[in-house]
């Protein structure tokens, strides 16, 4: 297939159009009339996953996170970032980002972190998007059967990759937890919205200090906090299907399992 008809398809999935104002998603490099017939997704345009990228002769890597999300002045070798762009484009690698057009897509990156950590059935954002209420940001659903706060946080570690970060959680340990809301990546901006959904936990990644303490001092949902990316990697396996099944079997697809969480050890100190 050729990178244009590739994207075609990518854009049919995950319009960007949906993403935020201030994302940055789309082609990041590569020739638009170029063949592409591997394709590697990742969670994020790293090193790691250039070398994975070329050592597979991957001719696109679609990553969940944005490389140039701010703007530059230079894509210079000088920079970690300006020598991936040289290092892909000499290989002849395309680049390609689904960011916040990924998140709110119906089904988007927290339908795969739900179905990952057990929910089943249907399933709703926590913030429909205006003009469809099947889309929006983050997600709410059941398990088959209540389990407590301990278990349901063992099953949420068993689910996802594993990483130094861990899984970690906010509230008592036997609480019975049946309805779970989630937000893949950070999701702190929706922890009011959690509290007035009525769940009895939410997950989701980069929970700071005073505002889960804060939480937890009012009457409402559990926390479990997450590592960013491990958060985030289910829906790489999602959107490889997807983008399979609209290329009818015309292309080789591969999902990155390297570790790029940036936290990489952890250490509990004296018990």
């Amino acid at each position: 297939m050729r990178l244009s008809h590739v994207i075609a398809a990518l854009e049919e999935l995950y319009p960007p159009a949906w993403a935020e104002s201030w994302d940055a998603v789309g082609l990041v490099c590569g020739d638009p009339d170029q063949d592409v017939e591997r394709v590697l997704f990742a969670v994020d345009p790293v090193a790691a996953v250039t070398d994975e990228a070329l050592g597979w002769n991957a001719d696109l890597v679609v990553t969940h996170h944005p490389l140039l999300l701010r703007g530059v002045h230079s894509v210079a070798a000088t920079t970690p970032k300006g020598r991936m762009i040289h290092r892909m484009i000499r290989n002849g690698t395309a680049l390609y980002t689904a960011h916040t057009n990924a998140d709110v897509a119906d089904p988007g990156v927290s339908d795969a972190l739900a179905r990952a950590v057990g929910l089943t059935g249907d399933l709703r954002p926590m913030v429909p998007a205006a003009d469809d209420p099947r889309r929006g940001l983050g997600r709410i659903g059941d398990l088959a059967e209540p389990v407590a706060l301990r278990a349901f946080t063992a099953r949420v570690a068993a689910g996802l990759p594993s990483t130094a970060w861990g899984v970690r959680a906010a509230g008592d340990p036997d609480r019975p937890v049946r309805t779970v809301a989630v937000c893949g990546g950070a999701g702190d901006s929706l922890l009011d919205t959690a509290r007035a959904a009525g769940v009895d936990v939410y997950l989701t990644a980069d929970l700071r200090h005073h505002p889960a303490s804060e939480f937890a001092e009012h009457a409402g949902p559990a926390l479990i906090d997450a590592a960013h990316w491990a958060t985030e990697w289910p829906w790489l396996a999602d959107a490889e299907q997807r983008l399979r099944a609209a290329a009818g079997g015309a292309l080789q697809t591969r999902v990155s399992t390297l570790v790029t969480d940036a936290w990489r050890l952890h250490d509990e100190g004296a018990q």
